[in-house]
């Protein structure tokens, strides 16, 4: 499970833990949160004032990409939904190597492991 830089940036400023964010994750994992369809799923966070966008190809990858507060959005545009569903297929293409890159880029960051929960 990965963070973009991005999310990671404004979850912190909205002080939104890894580890409310690893709770959320399972409990997408669950279908507990809203299926947007195409391998991307909205999940509430920060005590219901946020919403966060997650894009997710198979089970390989779940990565949460965008956070908005909900007093600012009220949901995602349809073009915002059409652009994370193509992300989520070119998500599910990735090779490890490629993901090791994002990684070591400080693109996306891990999250809910052994060593980081």
């Amino acid at each position: 499970m990965f963070k973009t830089a991005w999310f990671a940036k404004a979850a912190g400023k909205a002080l939104i833990s890894d580890a409310e964010l690893c709770v959320a994750i399972r409990q997408v994992m669950l279908g507990q949160c809203d299926d947007l369809g195409g391998g991307v799923y909205k999940k509430r966070l920060g005590r219901n004032l946020f919403r966060s966008i997650i894009v997710a190809k198979g089970s390989s990858y779940w990565v949460y990409e965008f956070l908005f507060a909900k007093k600012d959005q009220a949901n995602i545009e349809i073009d915002d939904l059409v652009q994370f569903r193509k992300l989520a297929t070119s998500y599910g293409l990735l090779t490890e190597g490629q993901v090791s890159e994002l990684l070591d880029n400080r693109k996306w960051m891990e999250i809910c492991n052994d060593n980081k929960d």
